[in-house]
């Protein structure tokens, strides 16, 4: 752990096999890979995404990902563990904890494109631009 304010996720196990704490966000290894990339192709080894919500979107909110160069000393900080032992994060304040608290940040690829996925347990709904969801 960095400080009292911060928590910091080794190498998590599969959402799968455990539960998941209200408290937490599990970051996959696809997730954390593509984050390093981006992070390589921005230049900034030390960046994080900061990961929350605002509200907005066409059902009451929206998902926010913005880079992070320092994380705030109220947020929480969680991370993944990419091959070759790197450590890659993401940031979340307490507020937005309070709605991604359990969820799981996946980063997959498809037929209909790639990009990152909410798995969000306390979505009640989302819209069919997939930016905006309800609580």
């Amino acid at each position: 752990m960095e400080s009292a304010a911060h928590s910091e996720t080794a190498k998590p196990a599969p959402a799968e096999a455990r539960a998941i704490s209200k408290k937490e966000v599990v970051v996959t290894e696809a997730a954390a890979q593509e984050i390093a990339k981006q992070r390589a192709k921005r230049g900034t080894p030390n960046a994080r995404i900061r990961v929350g919500v605002r509200g907005g979107g066409c059902t009451g909110f929206t998902y926010v990902f913005e880079w992070a160069d320092e994380p705030k000393p109220t947020d929480s900080i969680f991370s993944a563990e990419i091959p070759g032992g790197e450590q890659v994060g993401i940031v979340v304040d307490p507020k937005s904890l309070v709605y991604l608290g359990g969820m799981t940040l996946d980063f997959v690829r498809g037929m209909m494109g790639h990009g990152f996925k909410f798995n969000n347990p306390n979505a009640k709904g989302s819209c069919g631009c997939g930016e905006s969801v309800q609580f």
